[in-house]
């Protein structure tokens, strides 16, 4: 996008593309997909069901079928497969939690001009957020995201011989459960808040490997890591804070590691140039709405922070991920 040439219907169509996320957004929250993904209905049957205004459904299921994300049949309505697997509750597939974490997110982003201007935060931290709903949708937002990421990612990194990994800010435990299903010898501790617990031992349990990973309170910036480990996950974690921040957490993981341990730290990279690429751009703005000094990294500071906390043969590993996600890898000296 960066090498776009714009012109004036694009920036204009591009100014109101917010009318459609709205849309998007509302019909997840209004839990609008899982009933007609069970039969189709008319607005009015619909509104009826879910106790809603028969005029303003009829509106939000016209301009959903405009955008393909329902079907119309006469007057009546109906998910299409797409929405039937990936925005309807009783799928196993759902990613509405993502969705409306974004939801979440967007009167903050309204204030960006603010933000920008004083170089500070305009909403509380949502992983901190007192908003029991705001909070559920980031944590299994996180799930969400992390479902689709972790089979392109865990196979390919090599934990042959290491028996204890520490999934560090993990949330919900998306990562050890998978590293965990990869590697069988392995057991894990996801260490993140207390608020994170419900969430994390849920999940855990859903893959039946409460037996092998173990969620821990902790505060790792405030504290030590409790235990031993010979490989650490920090996935999405070190953009929350700024680089001194950056360099609290992973000297605590570094010190939990064992002589010879691993540490993979996955994040939005930004190039050197901090110009590209454009989501991890985007997100650093995200950082600044929400964090008082988040931000996204660069290959070469990640590599540096990497260096600094003590890790040798400090590497990218080869990965094509989506949204300029990349995961780095280093060794703690022997």
């Amino acid at each position: 996008m960066g090498n776009k040439t714009w012109t004036v219907p694009d920036l204009l169509q591009f100014a109101g593309g917010y009318w459609e996320i709205c849309t998007l957004h509302a019909g997840v929250k209004l839990n609008i997909f899982t009933p007609l993904a069970e039969g189709e209905a008319t607005a009015p049957m619909l509104a009826s069901r879910l106790q809603l205004d028969p005029r303003g459904v009829a509106m939000l299921l016209n301009a959903l079928a405009a955008m393909g994300l329902v079907e119309k049949r006469g007057e009546s309505y109906a998910a299409t497969p797409f929405t039937a697997e990936y925005l309807t509750k009783s799928s196993p597939a759902y990613l509405g939690h993502i969705v409306m974490h974004h939801h979440h997110l967007m009167e903050s982003w309204t204030h960006l001009d603010k933000a920008v201007a004083s170089g500070g935060p305009v909403r509380e931290r949502v992983s901190h957020a007192a908003d029991e709903e705001a909070r559920e949708s980031f944590e299994m937002g996180m799930f969400n995201l992390a479902m689709q990421m972790a089979p392109r990612i865990v196979p390919r990194i090599d934990l042959t011989g290491r028996r204890r990994l520490l999934d560090l800010g993990g949330g919900p435990g998306t990562y050890a459960i998978h590293f965990c299903l990869q590697n069988p010898d392995i057991t894990a501790v996801v260490v993140d808040l207390p608020t994170t617990r419900p969430f994390a031992e849920k999940t855990i349990a859903r893959f039946g490997l409460s037996d092998r990973i173990t969620f821990a309170d902790g505060d790792f910036i405030a504290r030590e890591i409790e235990g031993r480990y010979d490989v650490a996950w920090l996935s999405h974690i070190l953009h929350g804070e700024g680089p001194e921040g950056c360099a609290v957490m992973l000297g605590r993981a570094v010190a939990a590691l064992e002589p010879g341990g691993l540490l993979l730290v996955q994040e939005f990279i930004l190039d050197d140039t901090r110009a590209a690429p454009l989501f991890p751009a985007l997100f650093s703005l995200n950082m600044l709405v929400g964090t008082p000094h988040g931000q996204s990294y660069s290959e070469g500071e990640l590599k540096a922070m990497l260096t600094a906390a003590g890790l040798a043969d400090v590497r990218r590993i080869p990965l094509e991920l989506p949204n300029g996600a990349g995961v780095m890898a280093g060794t703690v000296r022997g």
